[in-house]
């Protein structure tokens, strides 16, 4: 089974900032305009993961980290006014992953809906504290069809660990995030230049494909590209609902993230 076949079921539209907290999902905070890819990581590693004061980024073993995506068993949800608490066990470790809650909209409720106790999850967000407690605050959250997700997100985490302490391994042509480890002079998940090639988007679905590489074009900036701009530039090739699952997915798989806004998008390669 390939790797994208774990992440077959991406995350699913885009959130709305509706709580009384800043996008990052904590009382006044600030979001970084800063250029981060995904990475996988065990509950463990988060734990371990520091921060050198509330402003800086977290570090895992001496690497930045931005966004993270972790997968796990939901041992319990805790529904409150503001937020739900998603208690998350992956057997090395348990965590919280809040997701600030807008009832206001029918799409939030519908896309979070389907979470239930004892579900194992893939939760993808960025870590952050409030009140000296760490938690991933949650931008996106689906159940896992395959029972051995987990295991595959485990051993992926291990390999993106080696590859960033040792490099990727010599003569394996590897591309993807072996080659993004590969810039040794700013942090391994820090975007600081475009690659001209595009063959590590060869393996992706056509529409999935046609937006990385259309993103990748573009001028560098730390804004992005809105989604109209890349609706329109995909044309016919898929309307805006499949438009908005590609880039769910590619998302997922740590190729493509947001930036100022959840409409705003830029390639993580």
């Amino acid at each position: 089974m390939s790797q994208s076949d774990y992440y077959a079921n991406g995350g699913g539209g885009f959130i709305q900032g509706g709580s009384p907290f800043s996008a990052s999902g904590s009382p006044g905070g600030a979001r970084k305009e800063s250029s981060h890819s995904l990475r996988p990581l065990t509950i463990a590693q988060v734990i371990k993961a520091t921060q050198a004061h509330t402003d800086a980024e977290w570090m895992v073993d001496d690497a930045e980290v931005g966004q993270v995506t972790l997968v796990g068993h939901v041992i319990s949800i805790q529904p409150q006014a503001t937020n739900c608490v998603y208690w998350i066990d992956d057997g090395t470790g348990r965590i919280e992953a809040r997701h600030w809650v807008d009832s206001s909209s029918e799409e939030d409720t519908g896309k979070w809906g389907g979470i239930d106790e004892s579900m194992c999850v893939r939760v993808t967000g960025s870590l952050k504290t409030f009140g000296q407690k760490r938690y991933v605050n949650a931008t996106h959250i689906r159940a896992s069809q395959d029972p051995h997700e987990i295991y595959f997100h485990i051993l992926e985490s291990i390999a993106v660990t080696l590859m960033i302490d040792r490099g990727p391994p010599s003569g394996s042509g590897a591309i993807g995030i072996g080659s993004t480890l590969a810039d040794t002079n700013t942090s391994a998940y820090t975007s600081q230049s475009r690659p001209t090639a595009t063959d590590q988007f060869s393996h992706l679905p056509p529409l999935q494909r046609s937006i990385a590489r259309f993103i990748l074009q573009q001028p560098s900036t730390d804004e992005g590209i809105h989604v109209a701009a890349i609706a329109r530039a995909i044309g016919t090739a898929g309307d805006a609902q499949k438009i908005s699952d590609a880039l769910d997915k590619l998302m997922d798989e740590g190729l493509v993230y947001s930036t100022i806004d959840d409409s705003h998008f830029n390639i993580s390669t």
